[in-house]
Parts: C-alpha cells; sequence; structure tokens
C-alpha cells in the first residue's frame, strides 16, 4: 500500500511538472510586456512609500536610527567627551567618524529616514482627509432588502402607521446623534464617522509633532553661566554651550544679567526636615539689549526671567569662599570669589584655585594648584573627618592642600576650572614630611613653606548657576501631542454604526424591523438596535411586549422586499 502511495505521488509530481514546463517562457513572455514606463515606476515608487507599512518601518527605523546618539558622545553638546573617546579608541575613532557617528542627529543618513518618514506620513493621510470629507457629506446607505441577515436584528408589530413609525424612528435616531435619512418605508441613520476623524487628526497631529521636533533641533540652544554675587554675565559667554544643528552662540540675544543678590533659605525648625531648601532666589539687573534701559528681576526655581522668546531660569547655587593668594614676594596673584560645587545636601563644596603667574622667596617662577573642600556649617563626622551638619553658613571652614608644578595651561587644552590635574605636579609637604593641610576660617592667613607665599581666607559669598534656553517646538510639540491623544482617544473608542428601521403595514398594525451593522466588533451593536426599537415604543406611546425577537427567530416575515442589499466590503455581515 504504501508502495502505491509512492507511485502515485511520483506520477503526480511528473504531471506537475510536465503542466509547468512551458510555464518559464510564458512568465518571460508576461515580464517582457508589463515592463513599467518611467512615469509608472514613478507611480509605484510613490505608492510604496505613502503605505501606512512603510510609515510604520520608517518610524521604526528612526527608533532605532536613534540610538548611536545615545552610544557616542555628541560633538554639539559634549566636545571633551568625543575627545576623550578619541583618546580611548585611537583605532575606531576614525572610522565612527566617517559614519558621522558624532553627529548622529544632523547626520546625512539620520537626515534622510526622518525626511522620508515626513513624505510617507504626508503622502499617506492627505489622500484619506479628501475621502474622509467626501465621506462626511454622503448621505446613509440605501436600506438593504434583508434585515434578518444582518449581525443584529430586532423585529415587532405595533399598532401605529407606518408613516408615524417612520417620523418617530427618524427622531429617535437624530436624538442618538446619527445622521438619518428617511427612504420609501425605511429610514437610514448612520454614526460614528468621527472614528475616522480621529485617526486622522492622529496621523496629523503626528506630523505636526516630528515638525515640532526638528524645529526643536534645529533652531534650539541651552548654554549655562555660573555667576557670583556682584558678577555679570552677557548672553554670549558661556561655561559650557549645546546649540541645535543651525544655531551657535551668536543667535542667543545680547543681553546683561548682573547679580545683585541670593535670597536662600533652609528649614531649620522642624527635626524631621531640617536642611531641607524652603526658598532659592536671585535678585538680578537685566538689560535686554545693549544701550535699553535696565530692569530688575527676581529669578525663582519655575519662574524664569524672559529675553524676547529666551528664557532664563535659575538651576543652581552654591557658595564661593573669597581666597587671597600671595606669592613668596609678598604680591597679590589671586584675589576673588571661587566657586565650590555643591556635592552633599549639607552643601560639602569641593573646589579648586589654579595659580600660573606666581613666584617664591627666591624670585622663582612656580606655579600653584590649591585643591579645597568648603563646610558651611563645619562639625566633626563620625570618623573624625570635618563635614558640613547644615547647608546654610553657621560655621565655615575651608580645608585644602596645595600642589606645586605645571597646571598644564600652556598646552592650549581646554580644561575644567573644577578639577586639578596633579599628574605632573607634586603635593607641598610641611616640616614632617607630611602633605601641608590648610585649615582655614574666614578672616585667617596661612603660611605656605619653601617660600611660596600665603593663602588667606576672606569670607564667603554666593554663586548662582542661570540656564539659557530656547526650544521654539516646545510649545507646540505639547498641543500635538494632546491632539494626537485626542485622535486616539476618537479612533479607539468611538463606535461605527449603521441603523435601519424598516416599517410597512401588516394587518391591523404595522409591522417593524430594526436591523444593525458595525464596522468590526461591536459588542454594542445589540444593546444600540434594542434601545432604537424601545425608544420607538416610547415615541408612540406603544406598550412593550414579549413579540420582540433576537435575531435567528422571527416572529414575523421581513418587512417589504423593495430594495438590494447593499453592503462595503469591511462591512459584510
Amino acid at each position: 500500500m504504501a508502495r502505491t502511495d509512492e507511485t502515485h505521488l511520483d506520477d503526480l509530481r511528473d504531471e506537475y511538472r510536465d503542466s509547468e514546463a512551458p510555464r518559464p517562457r510564458k512568465r518571460k513572455e508576461r515580464e517582457l510586456a508589463s515592463e513599467l514606463k518611467p512615469g509608472e515606476f514613478l507611480r509605484y515608487c510613490w505608492r510604496q512609500l505613502t503605505s501606512m507599512r512603510t510609515a510604520l518601518f520608517l518610524l521604526m527605523l528612526l527608533a532605532v536610527a536613534a540610538v548611536p546618539g545615545s552610544t557616542f558622545p555628541q560633538e554639539n553638546n559634549d566636545p571633551a567627551g568625543v575627545a576623550q573617546w578619541e583618546l580611548d579608541h585611537p583605532t575606531a575613532y576614525p572610522w565612527v567618524e566617517r559614519l558621522q557617528g558624532f553627529h548622529v542627529y544632523s547626520s546625512v543618513w539620520f537626515s534622510a529616514i526622518y525626511l522620508l518618514l515626513f513624505i510617507s506620513l504626508i503622502g499617506c493621510v492627505l489622500p484619506r482627509v479628501s475621502v474622509h470629507w467626501r465621506s462626511l457629506r454622503s448621505t446613509p446607505p440605501r436600506t438593504p432588502s434583508r434585515l434578518d441577515r444582518l449581525p443584529e436584528h430586532r423585529s415587532a408589530t405595533l399598532t401605529s402607521t407606518p408613516e408615524e413609525v417612520l417620523d418617530a424612528a427618524r427622531t429617535v435616531l437624530a436624538r442618538r446623534r446619527f445622521r438619518v435619512a428617511r427612504r420609501e418605508g425605511s429610514v437610514a441613520a448612520e454614526k460614528g464617522h468621527h472614528r475616522e476623524s480621529g485617526n486622522l487628526l492622529f496621523h496629523v497631529s503626528l506630523v505636526g509633532l516630528l515638525l515640532a521636533i526638528a524645529s526643536s533641533s534645529l533652531f534650539s540652544y541651552s548654554g549655562q553661566r555660573l555667576v557670583t554675587v556682584g558678577g555679570t554675565m552677557v548672553g554670549t559667554t558661556f561655561d559650557s554651550f549645546t546649540g541645535g544643528t543651525w544655531t551657535t552662540a551668536d543667535d542667543v540675544p545680547p543681553f546683561t544679567l548682573t547679580l545683585n543678590s541670593m535670597d536662600v533659605s533652609f528649614e531649620a525648625q522642624q527635626t524631621s526636615q531640617i536642611g531641607e531648601p524652603r526658598r532659592f532666589a536671585a535678585d538680578v539687573t537685566l538689560t535686554d539689549e545693549p544701550g535699553e534701559d535696565s530692569r530688575e528681576e527676581t529669578i525663582r526655581v519655575n519662574h524664569p526671567a524672559k529675553v524676547g522668546h529666551t528664557q532664563i531660569s535659575l538651576s543652581g547655587n552654591g557658595y564661593a569662599p573669597v581666597i587671597v593668594v600671595r606669592d613668596g614676594q609678598g604680591n597679590v596673584v589671586q584675589d576673588g570669589p571661587t566657586a565650590f560645587l555643591p556635592q552633599t545636601a549639607n552643601y560639602d563644596s569641593t573646589g579648586v584655585v589654579k595659580v600660573p603667574d606666581a613666584v617664591d622667596a627666591d624670585g622663582e617662577a612656580v606655579q600653584l594648584g590649591i585643591r579645597g573642600v568648603f563646610l558651611p556649617t563645619a562639625t566633626t563626622g563620625a570618623d573624625g573627618t570635618p563635614v558640613s551638619a547644615f547647608p546654610d553658613v553657621a560655621n565655615p571652614l575651608l580645608v585644602a592642600n596645595v600642589w606645586t608644578g605645571d597646571l598644564g595651561l600652556g598646552d592650549g587644552q581646554a580644561q575644567n576650572v573644577y578639577t586639578l590635574d596633579t599628574t605632573d605636579m607634586t603635593q607641598v609637604l610641611g616640616d614632617d614630611g607630611q602633605p601641608v593641610a590648610l585649615a582655614m576660617t574666614p578672616g585667617q592667613t596661612v603660611q605656605l613653606p619653601d617660600g611660596l607665599g600665603s593663602v588667606e581666607f576672606v569670607g564667603v559669598e554666593r554663586f548662582a548657576s542661570f540656564d539659557v534656553r530656547y526650544t521654539p517646538g516646545q510649545s507646540a510639540a505639547l498641543v500635538f501631542s494632546l491632539l494626537a491623544t485626542s485622535g486616539l482617544v476618537l479612533s479607539l473608542f468611538l463606535p461605527r454604526r449603521r441603523v435601519w428601521v424598516k416599517a410597512a403595514a401588516r394587518g391591523t398594525g404595522t409591522g417593524v424591523e430594526v436591523g444593525g451593522l458595525a464596522r468590526g466588533n461591536d459588542a454594542g451593536l445589540a444593546e444600540e438596535v434594542e434601545g432604537v426599537l424601545r425608544r420607538l415604543r416610547e415615541a408612540l406611546g406603544e406598550p412593550e411586549e414579549p413579540a420582540d425577537q433576537p435575531d435567528g427567530s422571527p416572529p414575523h416575515p421581513p418587512v417589504g422586499d423593495h430594495e438590494q442589499p447593499v453592503h462595503a466590503p469591511e462591512e459584510r455581515p
């Protein structure tokens, strides 16, 4: 039996090969006959590009293409990181640079994906808008001849006349927010067109959101500057600056800001919240442009000052000990407040003083580096080291070490002013051979060994960190995000339904049929059809009857047979 089956299968294969033998020539002839002309080929490419499948693929590809931007440091916002990456990966760096890995968001390949996504979404949405507009202005479809074949069907016999039933049905359906069309012997109604409106709103808002993000990426900028009390900053000078693809520091308004005072307070009464910040405010004098009148502003957290569309926000604060350094000849080589950056909630702060032009007692040139810790309210920690017990200034103490050697300021490399590279430096030692540790309170001066000079801790000033930011697409992105969410809600929860009511004389009464059709699965369609028939009875003053039957067991024959059923392909029951 098995052998017979194998023989029969071989015979079928032979017949299949014989029947397929002439097909290659026919296929080749068919391909040659259907070669696309240039115009037809372009239309084919346009259809493929503007399909929803392509748009979704490009959206996913855009998300994947953005991954290298978070993997590699970017030149526009972290040039120091790029330089460090080059030192750490000398072999891979040229290849990453050729592939624009350090300029991902302005690269040719990322921009190409972004533009193709724009074109795909716009080409996909615009034709649907015109189709939907015509659908909104069209009348409900004609009544099918057999309502009992619809997914939901109810029938009843009423004592009112057919005209009265149809007039009442028109009123009931209109109150249910259906679009109604009166036919001969029936009423056709439809609602839920705004489901597609929500779908289109979502896609149009997605295009707008992408445009807003693109404008922010191209034209936004963000700059940071630390200013001590009494100091001034201008809009073209920053400690750090991050600009968009088409933006530089020259695009920042040329404002001038002077920090007059800092109003800072901390919780000192409640034990459970002691040290918690209560108020941060910077009183500044702001001039929008050179030659204009200045104005007084108070910049608080979440309450920035504005120069045109540019926001100036308060992003941080801290202490700047006033340190005076004299060299071995008694010359003042450093005098002024130096910002120390907070490291803990109690403002244990670290900072660096660099003195490149000092001389020792013998007249030899020497470079000094002072690395210290400032404690606004000094106390002794559990391990015996000094720490701050409270963020406000109550018992200030400056603890520092001193280094001599090459500060590295002459090699042209940019340096972080808040760190000290001691690779080519030697720590200053005392007479006992131990590193010199300076511990000073305000007004105290300490002499350095080996005729290096002295360090004086004069007092404490405050500083504020300001963030200067311009994001042109921020408000638009919020609006389009809300619109996209609204459109998505409409497209998901607004049902698309069609309801027909037929009425014809039957004996001494009127036979009534109500049929319903939904686009896709709709659990509420049965309730909708039953509700229409129930409200129709109420409008006509008809009593409830058990004669109303669900679909599948109609007690009455179909009402009328004067029209043919019409169904859209996606709505066929």
